[in-house]
């Protein structure tokens, strides 16, 4: 199994055609890693599993351009570092409209339905930094896509935090919008409104679990098995319902309770920290998965949903801020493999997803600690540097290195930042205390790429 876990270098793809996804399922395709797959070989493995809806979180003309004739849907992204230049200039919202969207538009090209502006703008650890940009840019976008004929089919959004809204007392009837941002918020609706924008927002049920030590463990899934909450006659038996139906209820009280509301990102990550698991991961799926087969929607909104799961990939640059997590939200791991058993049309059928096709790897050789305990603080400090330029977010508590030994934690530290550095001689020199072996290092779960 070793194949499965070495670092990889790019490749070409093959496309098999599997029975459908459940109805309104997409993926978030995120690519801040330090190896990403060629954009051919995901939109390979994309095929492969029958996925046609994906969401990306910038506009890369390489990526967006491997998604041409693949008839997926397609949602495209601005980054919050440019929303100040789109929300200051028009004339530039026009040009990125037509450097990023017009131009992959011609017969058998890219199926572009949505353009992101942002990621999470509003969330409140950026301290208000994008409360200024984002209405303007999101009004600029929108006119630039109706000044070119587009705006019809095309919309622009925001993808929100579910922190833009609240409950006092945690019942979704008494939503409203978040008190320091309540007046871009409902302006922000009712544009999305007047232009007949859906309102999109991440609902993450982990996320409930891991900041709350008293929440209801069972709540966060979507199996049946929990205890319900009721909210003026409504039950609520999951975590997903019950936020999903707060935004109904805060888009209500701004004045557009039909506002069409897609999920930009709904998941489970699978290492990184207690409750990230595979496992757990599985069972947050199988449940959600069903759920959306049989079109059940929420209590205020029963029907068809439309939801982007979070994510495709693992990615091992992201910020690790709000946990170690962060880098592990993939159903696939960063090589394209994929880590559990899941039915994507929502029947309960499990099995492995189909893997990427077509990755070349670097040779099978890993980076370790050699022993050397003579000078443990200047070993210490070289952990250090690895961890610093590579990623170690698996050896912490509850993740899936955490019950490797000191001398192991170091060679798994050592080693990603070999890998990362693709197998440099000089990167595994540390100061001698590594050796290259031929020997995978990798002990149960814990994998040494």
């Amino acid at each position: 199994m070793a194949r499965q876990t070495e670092f990889l270098v790019g490749a070409c793809c093959v496309f098999v055609a599997l029975s459908s996804v459940a109805h309104g399922i997409g993926v978030n395709w995120g690519a801040m890693m330090s190896h990403p797959l060629s954009p051919s070989i995901v939109v390979g493995m994309l095929k492969d599993n029958h996925i046609n809806k994906v969401k990306l979180f910038d506009a890369d003309s390489w990526t967006v351009s491997a998604l041409a004739g693949t008839n997926m849907e397609v949602i495209v992204g601005i980054p919050n570092d440019q929303l100040k230049k789109l929300a200051d200039s028009y004339d530039h919202a026009k040009d990125w409209v037509k450097e990023n969207v017009t131009k992959h538009l011609y017969d058998g090209g890219v199926d572009i339905r949505y353009v992101a502006v942002g990621n999470e703008p509003f969330l409140k650890s950026y301290n208000g930094s994008n409360t200024k940009t984002t209405l303007p840019a999101l009004e600029n976008i929108q006119k630039a896509l109706d000044a070119a004929g587009l705006g019809d089919k095309i919309k622009a959004t925001v993808p929100n935090n579910a922190d833009v809204y609240e409950s006092p007392s945690n019942k979704p009837s008494d939503a409203v919008f978040r008190k320091d941002i309540r007046g871009i918020m409902i302006d922000m609706v009712k544009f999305l409104r007047d232009n007949k924008a859906p309102f999109m927002v991440n609902i993450y049920p982990f996320l409930s679990l891991y900041l709350n030590s008293d929440f209801p463990f069972d709540f966060a899934f979507c199996d049946g098995n929990a205890k319900s909450i009721h909210d003026k006659g409504t039950e609520y038996t999951n975590v997903f319902d019950a936020n999903y139906d707060t935004l109904v209820w805060a888009l209500k009280k701004a004045g557009a309770p039909d506002l069409k509301i897609i999920v930009g990102e709904v998941g489970w990550p699978t290492d990184g920290g207690k409750n990230a698991d595979a496992k757990l991961a599985q069972r947050f799926y199988d449940g959600f998965m069903k759920k959306m087969a049989a079109n059940k929607g929420t209590p205020l909104r029963p029907g068809h949903l439309d939801v982007y799961l979070f994510g495709l990939l693992d990615e091992d640059t992201k910020s690790i801020e709000p946990g170690m997590f962060e880098r592990h939200w993939g159903i696939f791991r960063y090589d394209g493999q994929p880590k559990f058993p899941v039915d994507f049309t929502g029947k309960g059928n499990d099995k492995m997803p189909v893997a990427a096709k077509g990755v070349q790897y670097l040779p099978s050789q890993w980076c370790v600690f050699n022993g050397n305990n003579t000078d443990k603080d200047a070993v210490v400090n070289e952990l250090s540097y690895a961890c610093a330029n590579a990623d170690c977010s698996i050896l912490g508590y509850g993740a899936s290195c955490n019950n490797l030994d000191a001398n192991g934690n170091v060679s798994y530290a050592f080693n990603m930042y070999f890998q990362v550095r693709d197998q440099d001689v000089e990167s595994c020199t540390f100061n001698g205390f590594a050796e290259i072996v031929t020997r995978n290092f990798s002990k149960g779960s814990c994998l040494f790429p």
